[in-house]
């Protein structure tokens, strides 16, 4: 299997936030903690706590977002 892109589950205070996401997507986030577990060889996450990790991810390569929070040259 090839390199995940989600490394280990940094421990920091949450912050709480309540959504919803379709069945198709947990169990997709249960596959993806398993996959996870066994790259690291810790135990399965809570899909809960990928989605946070994920995000960030997210974010940090979409080079439009990323673009758009530098600051303008001045």
């Amino acid at each position: 299997m090839n390199k995940l892109k989600l490394g280990p589950l940094e421990d920091e205070t949450p912050v709480k936030l309540n959504l919803e996401v379709p069945a198709g997507l947990h169990r997709d986030l249960l596959a993806y903690a398993q996959a996870l577990a066994a790259e690291t060889g810790g135990k399965p996450a809570e899909p809960a706590r990928l989605v946070a990790p994920m995000l960030a991810r997210f974010m940090a390569t979409d080079r439009a977002f990323v673009r758009g929070r530098k600051p303008r040259g001045g």
